[in-house]
């Protein structure tokens, strides 16, 4: 199906999430991945040991070269982990790709718990890549730290999507992974009256490591390549869906998903 998604996004060195998942994963949803990588990990399934960080003028290099030579359909955003990246990236966007949509998931925290963005960053990312983004996708620990709420129930949930959406992205996906229950219910909201629910069971497993960005990154894809919103998402969803059913059990820890699976766009 084609559609080319540029990922600007931190780099896994186990694989199961960061650049080597939104590569899969578009890859394996008809896509074709470009990069612009953010930072280096040392990482595995069991923690993040070390971060290298990329400069900023060499991130924003990255984005021109892609950009100038093979273009954009869509863009998915993730690990940006001090202001000065968020600065050089939100640049390159209103410069060169002002009308390419923009999926923006707000890494703050490794599936593991290692913390992965600087507090300064916070409100960088706030106050210059909120407003660009088309569909932004945060957890509930995200959306706390973005809203300033609690983020505990789904009406808190819904609450928290409102205040970003106020702030500034055009679509919130809050993810419901983190809040209790046997059925996860992931909320898109395109405006206060304009809700949709995308839910299934509780799967219990391990081996959830990079599940924010392979579903950022699966609706990017399908951006890309043409589908609506709602469409995309419900993509996006039933996709990290069959990945974590089908993951392989790989590593000690939290485990990568399958990103081999596909799932047919309709």
């Amino acid at each position: 199906m084609n559609g080319r998604v540029l990922i600007i996004a931190g780099s896994d060195s186990g694989g199961g999430a960061g650049i080597q998942a939104d590569i899969k994963t578009v890859t394996a949803l008809g896509g074709f991945a470009m990069t612009a990588i953010t930072a280096l990990t040392a990482q595995n399934t069991t923690g993040v040991q070390g971060i290298h960080e990329v400069p900023a003028d060499f991130v924003s290099q990255q984005m021109h070269s892609v950009i100038d030579d093979l273009g954009a359909d869509a863009v998915k955003i993730g690990m940006l982990h001090r202001p000065e990246i968020i600065e050089a990236v939100a640049n390159v966007l209103a410069d060169k790709l002002p009308d390419v949509p923009v999926v923006l998931d707000p890494v703050m925290i490794a599936t593991s718990g290692a913390r992965l963005i600087e507090d300064a960053a916070v409100e960088a990312l706030v106050e210059r890549l909120l407003p660009c983004a088309d569909l932004l996708t945060p957890n509930a620990p995200e959306a706390a730290a973005l809203s300033g709420r609690i983020v505990e129930t789904i009406d808190d949930a819904a609450a928290a999507a409102r205040s970003m959406r106020d702030m500034g992205a055009r679509a919130v996906l809050m993810k419901g992974g983190h809040l209790g229950g046997d059925t996860v219910i992931d909320l898109l909201f395109k405006g206060d009256d304009q809700s949709m629910r995308f839910t299934g069971a509780r799967i219990d497993s391990r081996h959830t490591h990079g599940t924010g960005c392979t579903l950022a990154s699966a609706c990017a894809a399908s951006l890309a390549q043409g589908l609506s919103l709602e469409a995309a998402v419900g993509r996006a969803h039933a996709y990290v869906r069959a990945a974590i059913e089908t993951a392989p059990g790989y590593g000690g820890g939290y485990g990568p998903l399958n990103h081999a699976h596909t799932v047919r766009a309709d």
